[in-house]
């Protein structure tokens, strides 16, 4: 059986490349079919896979600012010629489930998401983009093509699996296709460990982006004067610490190693997930570690937090709202190993075990109806 995986870009390292890191392991052969990739990524986490590109790799700012790109991204991704594999596995939160196969091959899609700032995040997305409001219509007018295709696009994957409950109720409201399965993304639960000595501090981190509501709790933590600490980079650094001001208990510790990050999710009082996301890596990296989390209860969290067990929920996404989260917050409630034994269920070996006995399922099922007719 020969495989091709595709995934719709490598300029970053977040969770949808973790699942893809799984899948290559799984199927060492395959080629990877994504439309660029940022060579230190793949040197670090892909060495000697063979790697097809699009052209927007080698287009004149296609790595560095491939979002200028996103116009032309559907033209590239049905450029790739699968043609002769058996099956295709497509890592999407994007542009990867819109390739083109041969009917006698199956495409299974992992679905991360149906594209967030086409669908449940499009009017957010223009927002808080920095542009006049003459060139924010000229960007809708753009995302209301790429919506066309990518509705369209939805329809050519023979079977979705879905990361969560949660995405599986997205896809089938914007692409009107049921999940066939539900299997919960890897998370490398090894290198957490629970620590004795815990720190006086809360702890938020990722990538420091406006969807992620760091901002609320930097302004629920200026009223609080709790210590506060912030790991990550990104574009909504600046503003986050325009936002946290001369406050003494709020500290940005920019980009930190894996070591560092274990040790800060071990020693926090907890972790603070503001954000709705699609599954969310965070919170379980934070289990992991033995550490209860205190989450805004919406999207995949609730899936993955207990409620009273290895966390707490707030209900609205504002200051006030995680302030009342944080006083009514007892720490001594919480069981560190029964929040570390809790976070197993998310691991990378269940993924793998997971993935390989529907792949396998499918692929037989899929075998035998293509022999029937």
């Amino acid at each position: 059986m020969k495989v091709a995986l595709v995934h719709d870009h490598l300029a970053q390292d977040g969770g949808a490349e973790k699942v893809l890191q799984v899948l290559a392991g799984m199927f060492p052969d395959a080629p990877i079919y994504t439309l660029l990739y940022e060579k230190s990524n793949v040197e670090k986490n892909y060495k000697g896979k063979h790697i097809e590109t699009s052209i927007i790799q080698r287009l004149p700012g296609g790595v560095k600012h491939y979002k200028w790109y996103m116009p032309f991204m559907p033209m590239a991704v049905e450029f790739f010629d699968l043609s002769g594999y058996d099956l295709v596995i497509s890592d999407a939160s994007a542009f990867a489930k819109g390739v083109v196969t041969r009917t006698d091959t199956l495409h299974i899609c992992y679905c991360h998401t149906p594209t967030r700032y086409l669908w449940s995040d499009t009017h957010s997305y223009i927002n808080d983009l920095k542009y006049n409001k003459y060139f924010k219509k000229i960007i809708s007018l753009v995302l209301n093509y790429v919506r066309i295709w990518d509705r369209v696009a939805a329809d050519r994957v023979d079977v979705y699996i879905a990361n969560s409950k949660f995405i599986a109720g997205r896809i089938k409201k914007y692409y009107r296709r049921e999940a066939k399965k539900i299997i919960y993304p890897p998370v490398d639960l090894k290198s957490f460990r629970i620590s004795r000595e815990l720190g006086d501090y809360y702890l938020i981190g990722g990538r420091l982006v406006p969807y992620k509501k760091f901002d609320i709790v930097i302004e629920a933590f200026k009223k609080l004067g709790l210590p506060l600490k912030v790991w990550g980079d990104g574009v909504d650094r600046e503003r986050l610490m325009k936002i946290a001001g001369d406050s003494k208990n709020i500290e940005f510790l920019g980009k930190v190693s894996d070591p560092e990050k274990y040790e800060l999710y071990s020693k926090c009082i907890a972790f603070i997930n503001p954000q709705e996301e699609d599954l969310g890596i965070t919170p379980i990296e934070s289990m992991a570690s033995g550490r209860p989390v205190i989450a805004y209860k919406k999207g995949g969290v609730i899936e993955t937090v207990v409620d009273g067990f290895t966390g707490i929920f707030f209900e609205e996404q504002t200051p006030e709202s995680l302030i009342g989260a944080i006083s009514r917050f007892k720490p001594e409630q919480f069981d560190s190993e029964a929040i570390k034994r809790h976070s197993e269920k998310f691991s990378t070996e269940r993924f793998r075990q997971e993935m390989e006995e529907f792949i396998e399922e499918e692929y037989k099922r899929f075998k035998d109806n293509m022999n029937a007719d």
